[in-house]
């Protein structure tokens, strides 16, 4: 029988020596009853063998067996099952440090997959305000937000209509609605109650956008002549 190491969650295996390896296979087989309490053990017939490793690999697993007190040796006369509890004991405090292990192994993934991905929102910020400050040299890229009311004067007007960049040098690039957010709207697109503008523009924008949307109405009679 062939023990295989053991795998941890991100497909990597806890290396550990044969013997080790062993000898935690034979206490859960104590612990489990595959060996009653004062039968003797072989370590060349039943270990070495059954193993399918050398005599002294299967002498340095049983060394660990007896220094646990799992197995006593007799001089003289062989070895033998000494405590079902303390192998079980050994077999549980080796899962035990396995999960630990495991546990560790993935909080470093998702650690370092947090920062591959820190890494990758960082990448592409940079290619965001480079592209930004290529097409608007002075064009904030953090977009403001203007909430419209039932007072506006432009509901039910398109953002087409109101030739929003030629007159405050802002662009809008989404319209949130309820819980929904529309991204780059078209020229077609209508303002309503409620709506929230996202815009982006130089520092001046936003006081341009402020003075356009809260303009009296006075105005917009002025602009229909």
């Amino acid at each position: 029988m062939r023990i295989i190491n053991k795998k941890r969650a991100d497909g990597t295996y806890i290396y550990e020596s044969r013997y080790q390896q062993i000898a935690v296979e034979m206490a859960k087989k104590i612990a489990e009853g595959w060996y009653e309490v004062g039968e003797k053990i072989n370590a060349r017939s039943t270990i070495a063998t059954a193993f399918n490793v050398s005599p002294e690999t299967a002498r340095k697993a049983m060394k660990i067996l007896v220094d646990l007190g799992i197995v006593v040796s007799q001089q003289g006369s062989g070895t033998y099952v000494a405590s079902r509890e303390k192998a079980q004991l050994f077999y549980n405090r080796y899962q035990s440090t396995v999960s630990i292990q495991q546990i560790r192994t993935e909080i470093t993934n998702s650690i370092r997959s947090q920062q591959r991905e820190l890494e990758r929102l960082s990448q592409l910020l940079d290619t965001l305000a480079g592209q930004t400050k290529r097409d608007h040299s002075t064009m904030s890229i953090v977009p403001y937000d203007m909430r419209v009311d039932e007072n506006c004067r432009f509901l039910g007007r398109t953002i087409g209509e109101l030739n929003i960049w030629q007159q405050t040098g802002a662009t809008i690039v989404a319209v949130k609605r309820g819980d929904e957010y529309k991204m780059s709207p078209g020229p077609y697109e209508k303002i309503e109650n409620g709506d929230v503008l996202l815009f982006v523009g130089d520092d001046h924008s936003t006081q341009r956008m402020m003075n356009l949307f809260n303009a009296p109405e006075e105005l917009k009679e002025t602009e229909n002549e």
